[in-house]
């Protein structure tokens, strides 16, 4: 049976923790930033986990299970 493939848009969008958790960056960032607060921006900024009961299907798209 061929190697499967992981989904691009997922190995794009998430990093893999040292303890094993997923990284992903957080949405609303990317256009019409000037309607949005400093403080907001600033904090979309930072990254975050996915949350628990996601993770079994982001480790699925990226072939981890």
């Amino acid at each position: 049976m061929p190697k499967l493939k992981t989904k691009s848009g997922a190995k794009k969008r998430f990093k893999l923790t040292g303890t094993g958790k997923i990284k992903r960056k957080h949405a609303y960032k990317s256009h019409i930033l000037t309607k949005k607060e400093t403080k907001q921006k600033r904090n979309l900024t930072q990254t975050g986990l996915v949350h628990p009961s996601d993770e079994k299907s982001v480790k699925q798209q990226l072939r981890l299970i």
